[in-house]
């Protein structure tokens, strides 16, 4: 079990709960200003478990964030400890060489509310802000830019970032619920293997109101108001920006 209680205080949320979309909404947005997207324990030997205690522990109480699994498996325990209708659901990621990643590469939300199901996501990085109801083939318009739902096969639909130009996919779902040890095997790839993004470099990055801060091993960005700021520095000083921009000591 998770407190409820202490879990809002986490994320800087104090309306009123309601089952309905404008708390849905609130929630996913608190969440993100609040709990970074980070992969540092994988670079800090730190063995990441898929069991909600310790997902609690690690981003509740020690005030750290997590990658998808962590991050949308704990927000699924919060939005059924609330009274709504969330479930797990198995996403397969666009890449660079235009494939699909393996079942279970990243774990997203479906919450049923009003008689429609609504794709909700905390783990994905720069993403959607707001919770994305799953409607094919119209462009829902979010804070952070233009998505669209298209048919992808007989069982996967597909989620596009659409600008002016062009239509991005960014990953295909099913709308199959899914238990959190099923992407166990998939969790341990992206902690050990070479061929995972997530071992390549030590990430984390947070939404602010008005842009976002991301942290790497040698770089940091900061955007504000479309404007973007690239600081660069020496990989030993990794530790120092950690604590200067995100309030985090490993």
């Amino acid at each position: 079990m998770i407190d409820v209680e202490k879990y809002l205080e986490r994320i800087h949320f104090s309306q009123s709960i309601k089952i309905d979309r404008d708390t849905l909404s609130l929630l996913q947005k608190s969440h993100l200003l609040s709990v970074p997207f980070e992969n540092l324990d994988i670079h800090y030997g730190i063995p990441i478990e898929l069991d909600i205690q310790r997902i609690y522990h690690k981003i509740m109480e020690n005030k750290r964030g997590g990658f998808c699994y962590e991050l949308n498996g704990l927000f699924n325990s919060l939005l059924n400890g609330i009274g709504f209708k969330s479930k797990l659901v198995s996403a397969r990621t666009y890449g660079k060489d235009q494939q699909y990643s393996p079942e279970y590469d990243h774990l997203a939300l479906i919450v049923h509310l009003d008689n429609e199901d609504i794709l909700v996501d905390v783990g994905f990085g720069k993403f959607s802000f707001e919770p994305l109801p799953i409607r094919l083939d119209t462009i829902i318009s979010d804070t952070y830019g233009d998505f669209v739902f298209d048919k992808y096969n007989a069982t996967h639909i597909r989620i596009n970032e659409k600008t002016k130009d062009k239509s991005t996919p960014q990953y295909i779902f099913s709308k199959k619920e899914r238990e959190l040890l099923e992407f166990k095997r998939r969790c341990e790839f992206h902690q050990k293997s070479k061929d995972s993004h997530f071992t390549q470099k030590k990430v984390i990055s947070i939404a602010k109101e008005n842009g976002r801060i991301t942290l790497n091993n040698t770089q940091l960005k900061i955007s504000r108001s479309g404007k973007e700021q690239l600081i660069e520095f020496e990989e030993d000083e990794f530790e120092y920006k950690l604590k200067e921009h995100f309030n985090i000591e490993l």
